[in-house]
């Protein structure tokens, strides 16, 4: 009788492990938007599976740098933008605030372009009004639903990346290069690498998922009904070490995404002389002859998932950043009367980016080189976030760990180095 009781109970087990991932997983999947989807396509296509060993750089540094982040959101009780207030004068927040709205409504506007353009080829009607359906849903969406309702739908969207993972081995590539690939890195000879290398680390390590990373963390205490600062300020042992496996296993699974993504492309474009995509549609439609319609119509599903999983994330973090610089209420779980300039702001960006489609803007261009941009502003804001978790006073006695602080110095140094070396090769 011992036999059927433990199998029955394995289905509960994996329903409260489902439900422990949360903020970790979420952002780690959102990390792959559509807009990481075209910069690694384009990492992929133009220079083969020289980069693959990427991945496992990335995979570190970008945990390291979640874990930071929610552990401010966590022991300060407040979000990104809020605790840099402590440190830094408003005019800089504001600044920075700004920079990464017009960063962000830029990539909503890319990702937007990117998915109408995958239903395009799945259902023949027109891509304009794919971008107007899904920026008025994912708008609705975003302001109706409430956190916890809002946080699991994320989740499952999440499982759209294996569309990638899937589409990789039904390839059947040979796995000895592969491997000799990842584990020898290949430095970058060129301009046109480096500016590659540093759209890699500015999508894969990206400043908005930063600003989500902590604001999610507060909005985890609000629904565990934690509403007040004092209450949400320190967080035990148990609840850091639950998250850091949280963002674990969500940066894991984000950069294995992009190693197989890039793979993907190396294998059909780059090996077929395809080396620049114009649009997420041609790098799809390339798919289609040289690896089948199952490959292209997997990538083409991927690019709507990811999309509706990282909008929100996109607008989100902006509205935060904003909201929490000058000092509006502001909070998914708010009332839409309640926080009327925060709900704004995440709508406009949405909008804005939707009319970014009518103006003939190319896609895969927008989206790499917002990726670049945001690869050159995430040192900058790096620096900032190892002062504030490094502050004994603000951290409540709770900084982050010298494995982490290091972890972060480090991962500011390289992405430092990369953006030099795009302007000096």
């Amino acid at each position: 009788m011992a036999h059927p009781a433990a199998n029955s109970s394995t289905p509960n087990k994996l329903r409260e492990f489902w439900k422990s991932l949360g903020p970790g997983v979420v952002t780690g999947a959102a990390d792959d938007d559509p807009s990481g989807i075209a910069t690694y396509s384009v990492a992929g296509a133009q220079l083969g599976t020289a980069l693959l060993w990427t991945s496992l750089l990335t995979w570190p540094l970008m945990a390291a740098v979640q874990s930071m982040c929610a552990r401010i959101g966590m022991v300060t009780g407040r979000g990104l933008a809020s605790t840099f207030h402590t440190k830094f004068p408003r005019p800089v927040l504001a600044v920075v605030a700004g920079a990464l709205f017009l960063a962000n409504t830029i990539n909503i506007g890319a990702d937007l372009a990117g998915m109408a353009d995958a239903m395009e080829l799945l259902t023949r009607i027109n891509s304009h009004y794919w971008v107007v359906a899904f920026a008025a849903f994912i708008t609705w969406a975003t302001i109706r639903l409430r956190y916890i309702v809002l946080a699991n739908v994320l989740k499952w969207l999440a499982l759209f990346l294996f569309a990638y993972v899937v589409t990789a081995f039904y390839l059947h590539p040979d796995w000895s290069t592969v491997l000799h690939d990842t584990a020898i890195p290949a430095v970058p000879h060129s301009g046109a690498a480096w500016a590659t290398l540093v759209a890699i680390l500015g999508t894969t390590i990206s400043p908005y998922l930063f600003f989500w990373q902590a604001s999610q963390e507060v909005e985890e205490e609000k629904a565990m009904g934690r509403h007040t600062l004092v209450e949400r300020r320190g967080a035990t042992p148990g609840e850091i070490l639950n998250r850091k496996i949280d963002i674990g296993i969500g940066t894991f699974f984000s950069n294995a995404v992009m190693f197989f993504i890039i793979l993907t492309t190396a294998l059909t474009l780059h090996a077929h002389g395809i080396t620049s995509p114009e649009t997420s549609k041609e790098v799809a439609l390339a798919l289609k002859p040289l690896a089948g319609r199952f490959a292209s119509l997997l990538y083409t599903i991927g690019l709507v998932g990811t999309g509706i999983l990282a909008i929100p994330t996109l607008a989100g973090s902006a509205a935060y950043a904003l909201a929490e610089t000058f000092g509006w209420r502001q909070g998914i779980d708010e009332r839409f009367r309640r926080a009327k300039r925060f709900y704004l702001v995440l709508a406009f960006a949405i909008l804005a980016g939707m009319a970014m489609d009518f103006a003939n803007i190319n896609a895969v261009k927008a989206l790499y080189w917002s990726a670049v941009l945001n690869g050159l502003l995430a040192p900058f804001l790096l620096l900032g976030i190892l002062l504030v978790a490094s502050d004994h006073r603000l951290m409540l006695n709770q900084p982050s760990s010298l494995l982490g602080r290091v972890t972060v110095a480090i991962t500011t140094l390289v992405m430092f180095g990369a953006a030099i070396g795009m302007f000096i090769v």
